[in-house]
């Protein structure tokens, strides 16, 4: 029995898939199960937890100056400072700094080592990319990407799971507001910073109000959380919604000198009772990037197109909330993803940190969930995670956009001409 990708399978009613799927072999005496995946999130990776239970082999070359066999691992590549194109492995034992034009014949000299010999009858693999000889894998490309992706979680995530073969761990699993509060710098909208390239809103509603917070990108991945509004008004309140509808269309003085707008816009349609509404509302506004979102637990995509219409026809886009509030506890504990204006109240940083993870046990399986901490109420960290769905909905060529915000207004498209058919007037 072969079991793929396993760190993407959830627990359904009738518990984990995968020991289910081994139930079904209870019978055959001769069985051999081969399970594998590229590893997740560490604390819940149900590949790591059975490399775990494994005789544990890892896959050691070696070192042409010393002879001696070691693992080749992330820690010992090096290259000189902004040359990734230097790359070379340290061995651990001689200290020797190894070309890549060794790794083809050390690859073919390697061999397979158990760490836990004593292990009988669980055979267990671990290896990386750093000794694949695909030309996109050599240490120099790798060297490059990871300068590319070390200064955003996400992207950091994809390195150390797919090319490192490593389980994610997060900085922390609770956010520190006072530490996050102490890096507020002087921005906001009434000036966005020059680095901002796209501007994205995440709109959260309540029954006597609607919330709105404003987040900056720049073209790094960087967000900034540039401010943070509150419409006052019944959610079924004409005047509500056409104050939001005002809030919208409204355009930001830029560093760069011209003005910028608001590129894509998540509005919560989750409650049942203001669902239509929403919709209604997003429905006309569809050309403006402006979409009713629901939140969906578990392992899902950052955002995604429902599959079918709701009864009254309207479209609702999925937004895979547990993806992006991992994404939030990695980016909100690194300056260098996440800033914040000093216009932000203290109580955005309290609902910012309004939950913690932790793992849980659910049909047997460990799950990671966020957990509402009590007393706290959530509505800026959820505002957050809507707008960074809204991101993804965006697609801008930086050097194009960045001429568009020196322009001191919009550059207008001249209409084309309409030519009259005289077919119409037939008879």
């Amino acid at each position: 029995m072969f079991i793929d990708e396993a760190d993407g399978m959830e627990a359904t009613a009738e518990g984990s898939p995968i020991l289910l799927a081994e139930r079904r072999t209870l019978s055959f005496p001769d069985r051999k199960i081969v399970l594998g995946s590229t590893p997740v999130h560490e604390d819940t990776s149900h590949v790591l937890r059975a490399y775990a239970q494994s005789d544990q082999r890892i896959f050691e070359v070696p070192c042409p100056e010393c002879g001696t066999f070691a693992e080749i691992t992330w820690d010992a590549i090096t290259w000189d400072e902004g040359a990734p194109e230097t790359a070379r492995w340290r061995c651990p034992h001689c200290a020797a700094e190894i070309e890549e034009r060794h790794k083809p014949a050390m690859v073919a000299d390697g061999r397979w080592r158990a760490l836990r010999p004593d292990v009988a009858g669980h055979a267990g693999f671990r290896m990386n990319a750093l000794v694949s000889l695909h030309a996109n894998a050599s240490w120099a490309n790798l060297a490059a990407e990871f300068i590319g992706a070390k200064d955003d979680p996400t992207t950091l995530q994809t390195f150390v799971n797919t090319i490192l073969g490593q389980g994610w761990r997060a900085d922390g699993e609770e956010l520190d507001e006072s530490a996050m509060q102490a890096r507020a710098e002087p921005f906001g909208l009434d000036m966005v910073p020059a680095e901002v390239l796209a501007l994205t809103v995440g709109c959260d509603v309540q029954h006597d109000r609607l919330e709105l917070t404003y987040i900056g990108w720049t073209e790094t991945g960087c967000m900034l959380i540039l401010a943070h509004r509150v419409i006052w008004g019944a959610w079924d309140a004409a005047e509500t919604w056409a104050e939001l509808d005002t809030m919208l269309a409204e355009r930001f003085p830029h560093q760069l000198g011209g003005r910028i707008a608001i590129d894509a816009t998540a509005i919560d349609a989750g409650d049942g009772t203001s669902m239509n509404r929403v919709t209604d509302f997003c429905r006309a506004r569809t050309r403006r990037k402006i979409v009713a979102i629901k939140g969906a637990a578990g392992n899902r995509p950052v955002i995604e197109r429902a599959g079918s219409r709701t009864k009254t026809g309207a479209r609702l886009w999925i937004v895979g909330v547990d993806t992006i509030k991992t994404q939030i506890f990695a980016r909100f504990a690194r300056a260098s993803s996440a800033r914040f204006s000093d216009s932000l109240p203290a109580v955005w940083f309290e609902q910012a940190t309004s939950e913690r993870a932790v793992i849980r046990y659910a049909r047997g399986q460990p799950v990671r969930q966020f957990v509402r901490i009590p007393g706290r109420r959530a509505e800026a960290l959820d505002c957050v995670a809507y707008a960074i769905a809204a991101r993804a909905l965006v697609n801008i060529v930086p050097e194009v956009r960045r001429a568009d915000l020196a322009q001191a207004e919009p550059v207008k498209v001249a209409a084309k001409p309409v030519l009259q058919s005289e077919w119409m007037a037939r008879r």
